[in-house]
């Protein structure tokens, strides 16, 4: 299909940019002592929300893809949506249904990693929880009992602690449920399968964006050399880790499982199969190149074991990694900036390295690069290697000062950025720093509307869905904090100047974040691709 965009017959837009701001993890939820955006000092935001053009829209379950409305919205999946236009099958969906069907376990993929673990040991590696935003321990379980069915009889899990997308401190239970079925396994069929390592998926593993290498160091000699504070289980790990400090799972350190002569029980050798059983990509790729890129660089891996390396997904199609996966990843064709690009508007995305990546590869379906470097230019501001409780306002002025920059310039007609705070602060279950964090983002907003209302453009403020909206739970008194994302929707609103009621919000039913794109385009003097689920607006 060519991409051709056709002029709008009723709104050719306005004369100065349009600028969409993503303020990630920023939803809509009762007000209350739990919810640091309302509990924020927020005038600007607070303006925004009560304007005519203003409405809320669904960021989770199917209306991103995932396979069930009780499933949580997620970075990646909303910037799918928000950059596509359309509704994509993710990463679960996918998982799951080649699970049911079989055909993960027909590929070449799955049959060459069983032949490496019969007379070897077959390892997995992943977040260890029921969160379905990078893995499902279901789906864990389903691949340790096949693997166990086609005559696997040695397999180690290195389980990487969650506390982020499920309750801060939840980790044991997690373990007893796959300790359990690991102990099934063993009677049912002779076999030695179990937990060889783990860790906080904030302290080892699973960096993102080239952040800290020096934390996939930690997760690589830890699951490859057993390399690690020992104990005899993992639950006596966690428990003790808690006896130690307040903190949650996703911040505990690495440790290793060992025997009775104190050996770690899970060191990976040559001829070892290793599956990474992560579905999500982005905290997936880095510990990837560490396991197949031959001239791998990032940091000294040691004697590196020969072992067959596969993911559950293709993590970066681009960069081809891994080179074996089990599942196909959504094709995402004709995104926004394909059609933009092929019309000749410029645009330019920018935002600190936390959330880099989705104004640009998951915004860009799953694609590293510039769609078309002449006339796209992506800002990158380095994140701090901190524990974002400690700085709420991450580097959100400075994405701030440098949009104001590029809109000023003239250059660009399209801009996007993120704002990573409500997400990443929010994540930390720390209110009052949440609360700070949205009063940063409340300050910038109100920068961005003064600019854009002195260029005579337009802002549309929406999120890519909820975590700062709910920061804990409360039962028979005791409050326990909420790391995770929620299932509340999201805020989209457009701040127009110049408006004269050319046009009028109206959503379609059960409206979502993929509505987003027709609007902008339409926003932006256009029409709509065919194809792209519906406008928000009505002309």
């Amino acid at each position: 299909m060519p991409l051709t965009l056709h002029r709008h017959q009723a709104f050719s837009g306005r004369p100065g940019p349009l600028l969409l701001i993503i303020a990630d993890g920023v939803g809509i939820a009762p007000a209350g002592p739990s919810n640091a955006v309302t509990e924020a000092d927020t005038p600007s935001l607070d303006a925004l929300l009560a304007s005519p053009l203003s409405t809320q829209l669904l960021a989770h379950g199917a209306a991103v893809g995932l396979p069930s409305d009780d499933d949580m919205g997620n970075s990646e999946v909303g910037h799918n949506a928000l950059g596509a236009g359309r509704i994509f099958a993710q990463g679960a969906k996918l998982v799951n249904k080649a699970l049911a069907d079989g055909s993960l376990f027909a590929t070449d993929v799955w049959r060459t990693a069983i032949e490496h673990g019969r007379p070897h040991t077959m390892h997995f590696i992943g977040l260890h929880s029921d969160g379905n935003v990078h893995s499902s321990n279901e789906q864990l379980h389903q691949l340790l009992e096949r693997a166990a069915e086609e005559g696997v009889r040695r397999v180690r899990v290195h389980i990487l602690l969650d506390g982020r997308d499920v309750p801060s401190r939840s980790a044991l239970d997690y373990i007893a449920q796959t300790e359990q079925v690991l102990q099934k396994i063993n009677e049912n069929h002779d076999a030695d399968y179990r937990i060889a390592s783990g860790g906080g998926r904030m302290t080892i593993t699973m960096d993102r964006y080239q952040a800290d290498w020096q934390m996939v160091k930690r997760g690589y000699d830890c699951h490859t050399h057993g390399i690690g504070r020992g104990f005899r289980s993992a639950t006596e790990a966690v428990e003790t880790m808690y006896a130690e400090s307040d903190a949650g799972d996703q911040y505990l350190d690495a440790f290793v499982i060992v025997d009775d002569d104190g050996l770690p029980v899970g060191a990976m050798d040559d001829g070892d199969a290793v599956v990474l059983y992560n579905f999500r990509g982005d905290r997936s790729i880095e510990i990837s190149q560490a396991y197949e890129d031959p001239h791998f660089d990032a940091f000294d891996r040691g004697r590196h074991p020969d072992v067959y390396f596969c993911g559950m997904l293709q993590y970066d199609g681009d960069k081809l990694v891994p080179k074996h996966y089990l599942v196909d990843p959504p094709v995402i064709e004709r995104t926004m900036s394909e059609y933009l690009c092929a019309a000749g508007v410029r645009s330019f995305a920018i935002s600190e390295t936390q959330k880099f990546g989705h104004v640009t590869y998951f915004w860009n379906g799953n694609r590293s690069g510039y769609i078309d470097e002449a006339l796209e230019t992506y800002v990158e501001i380095p994140s701090d290697n901190v524990q974002f409780d400690t700085t709420p306002a991450m580097k959100v002025r400075e994405i701030t000062a440098r949009t104001i920059e590029l809109l000023r310039s003239g250059t660009f007609r399209f801009g996007r950025l993120n704002f990573p705070s409500g997400d990443m602060v929010g994540h930390t279950g720390h209110l009052p720093a949440t609360i700070e964090a949205m009063e940063v983002i409340d300050e910038c907003v109100a920068e961005l509307v003064e600019v854009i209302d002195e260029l005579g453009g337009m802002l549309v403020y929406t999120a890519d869905h909820g975590n700062a909206d709910i920061m804990f739970t409360e039962a028979d008194g005791v409050r326990s904090p909420k790391t995770s994302h929620t299932l509340s929707p999201v805020p989209f609103v457009i701040h127009d100047s110049l408006y004269a009621s050319e046009y009028q919000l109206v959503p379609p039913p059960n409206a979502g974040l993929s509505n987003v794109a027709a609007t902008l385009f339409e926003l932006l003097g256009y029409q709509a691709p065919p194809g792209y689920r519906s406008s928000l607006l009505r002309f």
